[in-house]
């Protein structure tokens, strides 16, 4: 029998999740399934990161630890309005092994079909990714041919030579660190540059 996990959430606390409860208790019973758990954010939204909605959190968190084998919505923006967030889910609960039941969208990753769509989702993140790797290298590339000089600033000439003195006065790199107030990385490659 698969154990199955439903997440609830709406946004205001004049909703409720009653509805979205009942609903998915019954899918749950007429596919077998035991629902061992239910995670609900009452009065938060979907667009609140991980971070704000503590059942959410709680449920990836037990996703991790493989204490369901099913997570059962209402529907996707339940589970989040940010689509960034949301493939990130979605992607770290397919990883773990655990399939996906979406009520409203008719997804079950239980089934074939399910898992060809789950697939399809995941071939439009991998697209959006693209897209936006593309426009911030076009956007590096404009800043570029503009003259904008990209990249941490340099060290100045004054604290360069600093740096190169106190080598010389036998000081470790640490040292002259804190004296010059410089990382010890940046000292470092100040003094080892040719």
């Amino acid at each position: 029998m698969r154990r199955a996990a439903i997440y609830l959430r709406v946004s205001t606390d004049g909703q409720t999740t009653e509805n979205q409860r009942l609903e998915l208790v019954a899918v749950a019973e007429r596919s077998g399934w035991e629902v061992v758990e239910v995670y609900e954010d009452a009065g938060i939204s979907g667009a609140k990161g991980r971070d704000k909605r503590p059942a959410f959190d709680r449920l990836t968190k037990d996703a991790t630890r493989r204490k369901f084998d099913v997570v059962m919505a209402w529907s996707v923006d339940r589970l989040g309005r940010s689509l960034q967030d949301l493939v990130a889910f979605l992607s770290e609960v397919h990883v773990l092994g655990v399939d996906l039941f979406l009520h409203q969208q008719g997804i079950d990753t239980t089934t074939p079909a399910g898992k060809a769509m789950f697939q399809m989702l995941g071939v439009f993140a991998e697209f959006e990714r693209s897209m936006i790797q593309e426009r911030v290298k076009a956007g590096l590339a404009r800043a570029r041919s503009q003259g904008k000089i990209l990249g941490r600033p340099g060290v100045a000439q004054p604290t360069r030579q600093a740096v190169l003195e106190a080598k010389a006065e036998g000081l470790s790199i640490r040292k002259i660190a804190e004296r010059v107030g410089l990382s010890v990385g940046a000292v470092h490659g100040i003094v080892s540059a040719p």
